[in-house]
């Protein structure tokens, strides 16, 4: 079993005092700064510019009902990780999970799909928060040197503006939890107010007409390179628009939900987790897809679907539409904000994965530390920063959006099948928090993620099975023999100490009579030896009472009168 791939990890050794002192992570969230951490990361700036783009190259106006499909998939997932986490609250997420429910090398191939998920994530969103300052910064009318237009706002290459805040989050982050978490309530609370605005003031703007067609008439799209694993698989070509494009955009959209599950990596941070991690994701959840909705009303109501370019912030083509200019403004706070608060909940996500990961020793077990000064894996962080860093200023990150997708429903397929597998291996394990339906829930999640798989691109496939084979190298040179849980199934257990005979029992005429310095007993045969028969006698039964009194100071016997 030592050597065995497929060991498992077993919940009380998940979730005891395993690691010592040094390995645990300092208490600081409660269930409402659960919810921010979900709105932080789930609310970006995608929330201004996702609604347009889909509906105007896959769904028009449909695309609000791509919004309710992707966030019943999430939804379903989200109960699924409710569950495993009120189970199973540590900092590794849907790698821990698996790692009890289906074994190491699953956990493994979950954990490093999270790591590509997170660390493109936060490469992605580097790059648009750079994109979207710069722009932000032509609006309000500040010049750039002419020295920095060729190194800020790039998509592409060395870029210093996401250079610069990927080094602000990483120190801020490396300094303690407790700071970055007052930066986030202030940044998602600022955020919040620029949506309530944008909002209120696309309503004014609403016309019916806007939503005719609301489910356009299909047509083949016109990118070859566009097409799904299920075009491939049924040989017919990638569409847009009609009913097929309202799930073709659902994928994409699940990009904007990516979030919620990464709540459950804090889950060792989290006072009382096991109730409050499920109850702040899942309320932090249904409020993003209450709001994306309504912001997806709000954009294809202002706008028909059929004059907004994707290559252009959809927002401020709506405002520019209807005489409202100025709130292009308001919308590049919101998005700078916005983009801010998910590179710092990823990158918070992604630190915590490889600690735990490292913690296992399935990284170098150096990563799975806590600073002593700082209460936080700053080894951890170190790393997922560099990472994030290094990928952002060398790969055509914005490219390889729909990996970030791919990798977290990865995620979602394992944990939806682990509570199945746990109920049947482990039912005796109390669970704070229950999937309702089971298992009829987890096997829909299950059907809907595999569904949204095969509406990714063949060629994000590719990039993924690339990445995954990379990953299972690794795996077999280093993590295989160096997990902590191959080396506790290896090492010998010390046999039991041997339990200690029982002690025979007293003969009955040393366990009935009292040892005191009173005269020995009379028998009828006169008085008993102090000490044991000799070999083969047998001890003397007494003899019924007798008539007459007891001998002053002699026992009474059995039979005795008081």
């Amino acid at each position: 079993m030592g050597n065995n791939m497929l060991r498992r990890m077993p919940v009380e050794r998940a979730t005891g005092q395993l690691y010592g002192g040094r390995h645990r992570l300092h208490v600081v969230y409660k269930t409402r700064d659960l919810v921010v951490l979900g709105l932080g990361v789930m609310i970006g700036a995608g929330i201004f510019r996702i609604s347009g783009v889909q509906a105007a190259t896959m769904a028009g106006p449909a695309v609000i009902l791509s919004f309710v499909v992707a966030g019943i998939v999430c939804l379903l997932a989200a109960l699924s990780y409710a569950e495993l986490s009120s189970i199973i609250p540590v900092a590794g997420s849907a790698y821990s999970f698996t790692y009890v429910t289906f074994g190491e090398v699953w956990a493994w191939i979950v954990g490093w799909s999270v790591v590509l998920e997170l660390l493109l994530a936060a490469s992605v969103v580097a790059r648009a928060w750079s994109l979207f300052a710069t722009q932000a910064l032509d609006d309000f009318g500040v010049v750039i040197p002419s020295s920095l237009s060729g190194v800020i706002g790039q998509e592409k290459g060395f870029d210093l503006f996401a250079l610069l805040i990927l080094l602000l989050l990483i120190l801020l982050l490396a300094t303690g939890a407790r700071l970055s978490l007052k930066a986030l309530w202030f940044m998602v609370l600022a955020k919040l107010f620029v949506i309530s605005m944008i909002i209120t003031g696309g309503l004014r703007f609403f016309r019916t007409a806007n939503l005719t067609p609301f489910v356009p008439p299909s047509r083949a799209a016109a990118n070859p390179a566009g097409h799904t694993v299920l075009d491939a698989v049924l040989g017919g070509t990638s569409h847009v628009f009609g009913y097929w494009g309202i799930f073709a955009a659902a994928p994409t959209i699940a990009f904007a939900y990516v979030g919620f599950d990464l709540i459950t990596t804090t889950a060792e941070e989290t006072e009382d987790a096991p109730r409050r991690v499920p109850r702040g994701m899942l309320i932090s959840l249904l409020l993003a897809i209450v709001l994306y909705i309504v912001v997806a009303v709000t954009m294809v109501g202002m706008i028909s679907y059929k004059d907004l370019d994707p290559s252009k912030s959809p927002f401020a083509v709506a405002f520019a539409a209807v005489g409202a200019a100025p709130m292009s403004r308001v919308v590049d706070i919101g998005a700078v904000l916005g983009l801010t608060t998910v590179i710092l909940v990823v990158l918070i996500s992604l630190t915590r994965v490889i600690f735990s990961m490292g913690r296992d020793g399935l990284l170098p077990v150096g990563f799975g530390e806590v600073s002593s000064r700082w209460r936080v894996p700053s080894r951890a962080t170190l790393l997922a920063g560099g990472a994030t860093v290094l990928m952002s200023q060398t790969v055509d990150v914005l490219t390889l959006e729909q990996m970030v997708v791919l990798g977290t429903l990865m995620a979602f397929l394992f944990v939806s099948a682990g509570v199945l597998a746990l109920r049947r291996d482990r039912p005796d394990l109390q669970r704070p928090f229950r999937v309702p339906a089971a298992p009829l829930t987890p096997l829909l999640a299950i059907v809907a993620t595999a569904w949204l798989m095969l509406n990714l691109k063949v060629e994000t496939w590719e990039y993924f099975s690339i990445w995954m084979t990379a990953g299972i190298a690794l795996y077999l040179a280093y993590g295989r023999r160096r997990s902590r849980l191959r080396e506790f199934l290896a090492t010998p257990r010390p046999a039991p100490a041997p339990r200690p005979l029982p002690r025979p029992a007293a003969p009955y005429y040393l366990s009935h009579y009292p040892q005191t310095s009173q005269p020995a007993p009379q028998g009828p045969h006169g008085p008993h030896p102090a000490g044991p028969p000799p070999p083969g006698a047998w001890p003397q039964a007494p003899g019924p009472p007798s008539s007459g009194p007891n001998p002053p100071g002699a026992d009474p016997g059995p039979y005795g009168q008081p």
